[in-house]
């Protein structure tokens, strides 16, 4: 897959929400609060979507390697990181990531940190 390739399904990312899609089954990430987790993200191919029936959440289901494991990490697309992820793979081709967890539940909060 090119470089130019990779890129463009972000930019498409960053302009749009998709629908529910086939995905791989993998565990789900579960960050701890006030604990922070570095997480490596795979970009090589676009992210799946799944869209809550009920309450129509958009989330994007992010193939991550944390402490050796491939797991998914379930993020809404509305969710600040989101973007933030992206747009510094898109910059700066980064892949990994410190991740601060604040809060649970309908008030958790995600921070990139340097």
């Amino acid at each position: 897959m090119s470089e130019q390739t990779n890129l463009d399904w972000i930019e498409q990312e960053l302009n749009q929400t998709s629908t529910n899609a086939n995905f791989e089954s993998l565990p789900a990430l579960k960050l701890q609060p006030n604990k922070i987790a570095e997480i490596e993200v795979d970009f090589s191919k676009p992210f799946p979507i799944w869209t809550d029936p009920v309450n129509k959440n958009v989330k994007a289901i992010i193939p991550v390697t944390f402490n050796g494991q491939k797991l998914s990490f379930w993020l809404n697309k509305r969710n600040p990181l989101f973007g933030q992820i992206l747009t510094a793979y898109k910059d700066k081709k980064q892949v990994k990531f410190k991740v601060l967890q604040t809060g649970s539940q309908k008030d958790t909060r995600y921070n990139l940190v340097d």
